[in-house]
């Protein structure tokens, strides 16, 4: 029976090619898949399937130029039977390479409980997918029958046809993306009127929003108040280096601190100046994610292995998550990322040659991809810095895409060498020296930090169509050997991945915190550092 909204059973085929592409979706991908969003993985490529399966029988069809032919309840039959079958080996085959990439993370295994939650995720994204689709198709057809008559059967299926394409348009890009982003990020403003539980403000002048700050308390934002009111103080820095320190100095500017991203960093350097962070020895321009946060775990790192004789800048130039910010803020992060290093290599340049400090540049995730946007390569970073540290780069920082896609011969996607070293090199294990360790490597060091697992690393539309060389090379340390590449599939999966169902430890997906310890100690090449000190800080850094 059809409704009004033209709603019928699946086509066999249809059936038949959603199922299998859907159980395709068990194999393993990056991280570990809870079953609610392994079922979620399941209902889009069963979805994708089921797409291909009715597209596909109807070309078929129109080649041979026969009608569609009615399919026999033996044929019903044989797919519940031979489906049911497929889908339970499938999901146990599931079961056991899940287990086998959570063991890779050291994380336990689900609950039974949780399993249950599989055919939710499944049916209801299958059939939310299936159900928008068709709602497309009726109004076409709807459209179609209302014109008829008026202006022609053609012209009115072709008139049909163009309304349909572009509300299908509108819902996946374009306005209404546009006007979701702002209003989501109107929602997410509201988030920048509260403060951390950990962060209080400052009441020495070192810092943003403390005595004598250009920039006020509540113009920060949450993340800026974070950055701020939190972090290491000269005794605990004194503790750990057995030396006197001084406080660490931290300038930022909030969103609500200036009309646009040129005066907020001017702002944010002008407050750097002031609470004399050109005056110390080491000086760090820290990029943000798009709420303006910076990982404390780098910024405290940085801070102790240079015994407090530091500076940190930064500036916020959105309210969305790092989710929606690596979709809808590049633009914005670009321009922010320049604006702030050019700002502060202007006031850093005024300075004489000898009364200058060590200038380092810092960014995770869509942070490396703002700081990376004020350097043309590898030898604009050598010339204009000291060194730098960069972590889970995504795959679209340009910087990056040009290291990895021009490495030496020989060197894997996952662990790259460029141009021997000599300037940037890469590692997933900070705590061994980075590849080509037995190559020079004079000032000034970038690092980047990279895991095999990171999904912000690996993702990449071309997924959809093409295998990667981290597939097609040997495996990293924590990434199944059963991951395969599968069109259309293997896309999805990784898409996924992005939001970090589990949360991850140290060392893999996209966290980095205890990490950093060891990535500054070769960027900064701290006097006497051992690694019974580096245990110390970690130690610290948990705590």
């Amino acid at each position: 029976m059809t409704t009004s909204w033209g709603w019928r059973p699946c086509t066999l085929p249809g059936a038949w090619t959603a199922l299998v592409i859907g159980c395709l979706s068990f194999t393993p991908s990056l991280l570990p898949r809870p079953a609610l969003f392994q079922g979620v993985a399941f209902g889009l490529t069963a979805a994708l399937g089921y797409a291909l399966g009715v597209t596909g029988a109807w070309v078929w069809r129109a080649l041979a130029e026969r009608p569609a032919r009615r399919p026999t309840p033996r044929s019903w039959r044989r797919l519940v039977i031979g489906g049911g079958l497929l889908l339970v080996v499938s999901y146990g085959l599931g079961l056991w390479w899940q287990s086998t990439v959570r063991g890779l993370f050291g994380l336990p295994g689900e609950a039974v409980l949780g399993h249950l939650l599989f055919p939710v995720g499944a049916v209801l994204v299958f059939v939310g997918l299936l159900a928008a689709a068709r709602g497309v198709r009726w109004v076409f057809r709807r459209l179609a029958r209302a014109l008829t008559g008026r202006i022609g059967g053609t012209a009115a299926r072709a008139v049909g046809a163009l309304v349909a394409a572009a509300m299908t348009v509108l819902l996946l890009s374009g306005v209404l993306w546009n006007g979701m982003l702002r209003l989501a990020d109107r929602s997410f403003a509201a988030l920048d009127a509260t403060t951390g539980a950990t962060a209080s403000r400052p009441t020495t002048p070192e810092r943003s929003g403390g005595p004598g700050s250009r920039v006020p308390w509540d113009s920060l934002g949450m993340q800026g108040r974070n950055f701020v009111g939190r972090g290491p103080t000269a005794d605990e820095i004194a503790a750990f280096t057995g030396a006197s320190a001084p406080t660490p100095v931290r300038a930022y500017a909030g969103v609500d601190s200036a009309a646009d991203v040129e005066d907020r960093a001017r702002l944010a350097v002008e407050d750097l100046e002031r609470a004399g962070g050109f005056d110390r020895g080491y000086l760090l321009v820290a990029g943000t994610t798009g709420t303006g946060w910076v990982d404390p775990g780098a910024l405290t790192a940085f801070e102790y292995e240079t015994g407090g004789d530091s500076a940190a800048v930064a500036i916020q130039y959105s309210h969305l998550p790092s989710a929606l910010s690596l979709m809808a803020d590049q633009d914005r992060a670009r321009i922010a990322g320049r604006a702030l290093f050019d700002a502060v290599s202007e006031r850093w340049l005024a300075r004489p040659a000898d009364d200058r400090p060590r200038l380092f540049v810092f960014g995770e995730s869509l942070g490396s991809f703002s700081l990376e946007a004020a350097f043309s390569g590898e030898r604009d970073l050598h010339n204009r810095t000291a060194g730098g540290l960069f972590a889970g780069p995504p795959n679209f920082n340009v910087l990056y895409r040009e290291f990895t896609d021009h490495r030496d011969a020989g060197s894997p996607e996952i662990s790259p060498v460029f141009r021997d070293g000599r300037t940037v090199r890469f590692s997933d294990l900070p705590s061994a020296p980075a590849a080509p360790a037995d190559r020079p490597w004079p000032d000034s060091r970038v690092l980047y930090l990279l895991h095999p697992s990171d999904p912000i690393t690996w993702w990449s539309p071309e997924l959809l169509w093409r295998r990667p060389d981290w597939l097609a090379e040997p495996r990293g340390r924590d990434v199944s050997d059963a991951m395969v590449w599968i069109p259309l599939v293997t896309f999805w999966q990784v898409t996924l991945d992005l939001a970090e169902f589990v949360e991850t430890p140290d060392g893999h997906g996209h966290t980095f915190t205890r990490e950093y310890v060891d990535g500054w100690a070769q960027v900064l090449q701290p006097p006497g550092w051992t690694a019974a000190r580096a245990e110390q800080l970690r130690k610290l850094l948990s705590d």
